[in-house]
């Protein structure tokens, strides 16, 4: 039988495209939809498509009272562990698109998810190549003592750094704690600017007009250097695909998963 599926931001960059894929698509039926600045409209209309006899509403535990197997979010960092709570009290399984989530937080929504027997798929970035790239910036971490991470993206993205990096750091963490040659309170002149520290990783975030979603995993050895980057388009297609991945496999998860990496190589 398809999936039952509600997303919520479905009128947002990502969670339209989402949406679309999900009407066309025979694995899924679409339940439910959250837009609250369209509340009320046919979620077809929205989109520009023809009629689908699903109106979005406002709120997610409203959505949620029509029989539903996954949410997909795509809100904000502050709305959506309240979303994925709601949804795990519900029955329903969740998988998250949003960024902004803390380890705390993730370690709750872990605890509640096994708690209740149901599954939580959360990935910074649902980009197959963003995957990769995370994929192989755990194995170099492997064979290095040092690293850093750089976070680009627009001007106006609120969250530093992204989902996507704050995820990585704290994979490469789990790896080792890289090698710092001067300590942060050991610096001269400023200590910020040698970035943020997540799980002993620092990172650097550039917020610029110009950019969409990049970001580089630097590592260092006597004479040599390695550079691992992704960047993303002006598109939200990338995501679609490692999306749909998600919602497919938390039917068969217990407990939080963290990464599309880890649905692409078991990791």
């Amino acid at each position: 039988m398809a999936i039952r599926v509600c997303v919520a931001g479905a009128t947002g960059w990502t969670g339209s495209a989402v949406t679309r894929a999900i009407l066309a698509s025979t694995d899924f039926t679409l339940t439910g939809a959250v837009a609250r600045q369209q509340a009320g409209t046919d979620i077809g209309a929205a989109l520009g498509l023809a009629p689908m006899g699903v109106t979005l509403v406002g709120a997610v535990n409203e959505a949620l009272q029509t029989p539903t197997d996954v949410l997909i979010d795509y809100t904000r960092h502050d709305a959506v562990k309240a979303h994925t709570l709601a949804a795990l009290g519900r029955g329903v399984r969740v998988v998250i698109g949003s960024s902004g989530l803390t380890a705390t937080d993730y370690d709750e929504i872990a605890q509640i998810a096994t708690q209740r027997g149901l599954g939580v798929i959360a990935a910074g970035n649902f980009s197959i190549t963003a995957a990769l790239a995370k994929h192989f910036a755990l194995i170099a971490a492997r064979y290095t003592q040092t690293w850093e991470l750089i976070d680009y993206a627009s001007s106006d993205k609120r969250d530093a750094p992204s989902g996507t990096v704050r995820e990585l750091a704290e994979a490469l963490g789990q790896v080792a704690k890289p090698q710092i040659a001067v300590p942060t309170e050991q610096v001269y002149g400023e200590p910020a600017a040698r970035g943020a520290d997540f799980e002993g990783v620092r990172v650097h975030s550039v917020r610029l007009p110009g950019y969409v979603i990049s970001f580089e995993a630097l590592f260092g050895l006597p004479d040599e250097r390695l550079t691992i980057r992704h960047d993303a388009g002006g598109s939200a297609a990338p995501y679609v695909a490692g999306t749909l991945l998600a919602a497919r496999s938390v039917m068969q998860t217990t407990g939080l998963v963290r990464g599309l990496d880890h649905l692409m190589f078991g990791a």
